[in-house]
């Protein structure tokens, strides 16, 4: 799926310091910590929250307990799934698109799988999960056969479905990018639709790595990943 290299988010770091201000030490030890396969690594302190937080790029997922670390996430045309399970005080978010042709159905199946298991891996259950879906706008205006973010949406609420994970909120579609937030300890979720200024350099972002995707096997590893 192509997250960003985190050597690349340490260069960025080393050469833009203003972009990762005030690191505490536990954002220091995140950092330092080898990333998993599709995590989410690049970490930095939100000034707007006051508060430690990871932003997850495309193709990666990132699981936490408590409101200490806050999970963040831009999206155009992507859709991005915030799971919750208010009992354990557990959430986690992802951030996916679906590729061309017939191995969609695959390559969603398997980015909302990695995101459920790491959930009850942590102490999560099937039965108490709720879902908090954002995403799908409508920014990439060079497919003009299809709407991709009606497609990524289609999908992430008939998979849910099957799943019977409950929908309790979401804020699809449109034409807006969207900055979403998700205090995974509280549940609490928030979304704001970005300026139409931005919409240019996130479907440039979400174009490039829709061209990554369609390059890549077909979702090969889906089937090593089974839902607990």
């Amino acid at each position: 799926m192509h997250p960003m290299n985190p050597t690349t988010a340490a260069s960025l770091r080393q050469t833009a310091p203003g972009l990762f201000p005030k690191s505490s030490d536990k954002i220091r030890a995140l950092r330092e910590r080898p990333a998993r396969e599709y995590e989410a690594h690049t970490f930095y302190y939100d000034a707007s929250f006051k508060t430690d937080a990871v932003k997850i790029l495309p193709g990666e997922y990132y699981v936490h307990d408590g409101d200490d670390l806050l999970l963040m996430t831009v999206l155009g045309s992507c859709v991005a799934a915030c799971l919750v399970d208010r009992s354990a005080r557990l959430g986690g978010m992802n951030h996916f698109m679906l590729p061309d042709g017939g191995t969609a159905g695959r390559y969603g199946a398997y980015a909302m799988e990695l995101l459920i298991n790491e959930m009850m891996k942590r102490g999560a259950r099937r039965e108490r999960l709720e879902a908090k879906v954002f995403g799908g706008g409508q920014v990439m205006r060079n497919f003009s056969t299809m709407n991709v973010g009606e497609q990524n949406v289609k999908f992430i609420e008939q998979f849910l479905a099957a799943e019977r994970i409950q929908i309790v909120s979401r804020d699809v579609l449109d034409i807006h990018p969207r900055k979403v937030c998700l205090f995974p300890g509280s549940a609490r979720a928030l979304c704001k639709k970005l300026a139409t200024t931005q919409v240019d350099a996130i479907a440039t972002e979400e174009s490039a790595f829709r061209g990554r995707l369609s390059k890549q096997p077909a979702a090969a590893s889906a089937g090593s990943v089974e839902l607990f």
